[in-house]
């Protein structure tokens, strides 16, 4: 084997490492949705999300095997789950689930590896370093600091987003398909793919093969009555 294929294979894992996600999604509904959306590529043994913020707007999803993880990656790296582009790698260790899954008579072995790793950096650790010197800074002194005034975020309304060749779809009815969005959107060329999420049914994101193709699609089918009384809203994703 070619050694820069034996080092690829090497570095593959069974729990891809997501960053970039909506932090004003609420966990439990992020989880779900990231199982719902990893479920087709194989068994998904879990999903691990906090909402603490050293762990905030990331996640780890596990499968059974490096194989159904690397295609899954392959697959959906940049997807726009709530209007945010995933960022996916591999984890650099197995996750808790796996070892238990594949590698049982090592489980306590692992977790007593993990504890003391944890153990060892929970003072090296950038994040909570920075947080402990503000915090004894702020002893010093005699009093804690009074916290900057946070400034509104500005976010440019949806209507006005620049060209995108993937759009965003909201105000479904509950009981829309696939098949129907795609019956839909397949009257303007060059339609890629129709991705629905499965914990909340009245969004979805079509993509096309160019920016062009979408914005046709989008400038016909906004307002279109797909249930005969609601209008869909059309905008292309956010970058």
């Amino acid at each position: 084997m070619p050694p820069s294929l034996k080092h690829k294979t090497k570095s593959l894992q069974e729990t891809l490492y997501i960053q970039n996600l909506n932090e004003k999604i609420k966990v439990d509904v992020l989880k779900a949705s990231l199982r719902g959306l990893f479920k087709s590529y194989g068994e998904v043994l879990d999903v691990v999300a906090h909402s603490n913020l050293r762990m905030r707007g990331q996640a780890f999803v596990s499968f059974g095997s490096p194989e159904i993880a690397a295609r899954a990656m392959k697959e959906v790296r940049g997807f726009p789950l709530y209007s945010k582009p995933m960022q996916i790698s591999f984890a650099r260790t197995r996750s808790d689930a796996v070892v238990k899954r594949l590698d049982a008579e090592n489980f306590e072995t692992h977790k007593a590896r993990r504890a003391e790793h944890k153990r060892r950096t929970r003072y090296t650790n950038p994040l909570k370093q920075k947080f402990r010197a503000k915090r004894m800074a702020a002893e010093v002194d005699g009093a804690a600091a009074a916290p900057a005034p946070k400034r509104p975020a500005v976010q440019m309304p949806d209507e006005y987003l620049p060209p995108n060749k993937i759009l965003f779809l909201q105000n479904l009815p509950e009981s829309v398909t696939k098949d129907q969005l795609m019956a839909l959107f397949s009257q303007y060329p060059n339609l890629y793919e129709v991705r629905l999420i499965p914990t909340k049914r009245d969004i979805a994101f079509v993509e096309y093969m160019d920016e062009t193709s979408a914005g046709v699609a989008k400038d016909a089918l906004h307002n279109y009555k797909l249930d005969g009384e609601n209008k869909i809203k059309i905008t292309f994703a956010r970058k």
